[in-house]
């Protein structure tokens, strides 16, 4: 969820925090490789946060010490992991949102492993129960952000649905993430396919296209470079009021603002969501098997569940696991996300993506 985040982010998880301080526990304790190791490692996409003192509570839990490598956006860690996967960097992979996840089990990334309290994952968000490959972590919303103090500036209504994104009020205002490198991008590419069909969601993009949508990398260039309603946009003089972004965004804005505002300086556009989960799982050749078992029961468990919102701005999956009052204040969950089959995105994400590549552009 990314679903991100992403989200994604969330990955979902925001660039306004930083997140190298909370990505490794120190030392290799034990030489680092094989079964012996003290050492434990996850890769993850860049958007990897969770507080010291969780960290803390799973090394004594379980005796391994906690590196992690963060690699880039999702979509790029994810390939460069199957790349790598007779060789792997670590223990542990997170952040194989519901938009690549059938890439990484159809290349083997995963060996199965069910993780402990897997039964108290909420249903909707479980896969693979068969083979128990991936372990789901966290979900989010992909969805247009939009800038509340422009639109009131301009006296314009924010838009609401992706048809509105369309329309002529609207034109130049909108920066994406390209769909073949990031995983926001590619959620909001899979929303425009559920909302219009096989066949719709191409002249969509090409009405998108002609009322002036900017296409960028990812998500870290588009919200904090291009967006004019985020913290890292105002201080770039950014000129897009609409990005794509997470429906968990607005709470950041709030959480990491000084002094905090009483309401959210942005919004969301309910219409344009389409929802992710993320997922990790152990990965085939890893190293360290049973500390990388041990990571993936702790993140299944209540603790981490319970960690994740403030820290990556993604919601838990796991029943009973509480969320922070800024989300339900400043970032509900969308009522009505749109959602695809996941056979449905295996059958199609390449050749979509391909065309949007063609089509977006060129």
């Amino acid at each position: 969820m990314g679903i991100t985040k992403k989200v994604t982010v969330l990955a979902v998880g925001l660039g306004l925090v930083t997140l190298s301080a909370c990505g490794s526990s120190g030392g290799n304790d034990g030489g680092g490789s094989g079964e012996g190791s003290k050492t434990v490692t996850l890769v993850s996409h860049n958007s990897w946060a969770v507080s010291e003192d969780v960290v803390a509570a799973f090394e004594k839990q379980s005796g391994y010490k906690l590196k992690v490598l963060e690699d880039g956006d999702a979509g790029q860690a994810v390939n460069k992991a199957i790349l790598t996967k007779d060789n792997p960097q670590g223990d542990v992979f997170f952040g194989v949102d519901n938009t690549l996840l059938s890439r990484a089990l159809d290349n083997g990334l995963f060996q199965p492993y069910e993780a402990k309290d897997s039964d108290l994952i909420l249903p909707e968000y479980r896969v693979d129960e068969d083979k128990h490959r991936v372990t789901p972590v966290d979900t989010g919303d992909v969805c247009v952000n939009y800038d509340k103090a422009w639109f009131e500036k301009k006296k314009l209504t924010p838009p609401k649905t992706f048809d509105d994104l369309v329309k002529p009020a609207y034109k130049d205002l909108l920066v994406v993430e390209n769909a073949a490198t990031s995983s926001p991008g590619l959620g909001f590419l899979l929303g425009t396919a559920a909302e219009y069909g096989d066949k719709g969601w191409e002249s969509y993009w090409e009405k998108l296209k002609d009322n002036g949508v900017k296409v960028v990398d990812g998500w870290e260039q588009a919200y904090n470079e291009e967006f004019s309603g985020s913290a890292g946009g105002k201080e770039a003089k950014a000129d897009r009021p609409l990005v794509v972004s997470y429906a968990s965004s607005p709470p950041a804005e709030v959480i990491y603002a000084g002094p905090r505002p009483d309401t959210a300086p942005t919004g969301v556009a309910e219409g344009t969501c389409f929802r992710q989960v993320e997922y990790a799982g152990l990965l085939s050749n890893a190293e360290n098997p049973e500390g990388g078992k041990a990571l993936l029961d702790f993140m299944a468990g209540k603790t981490f569940q319970e960690d994740m919102p403030l820290n990556m701005f993604v919601y838990p999956v796991r029943e009973g696991a509480q969320v922070p009052e800024e989300f339900v204040k400043f970032g509900p969950q969308a009522e009505e996300p749109r959602t695809m089959d996941a056979a449905k995105i295996a059958e199609n994400r390449d050749q979509w993506v391909k065309s949007w590549t063609s089509l977006v552009l060129k």
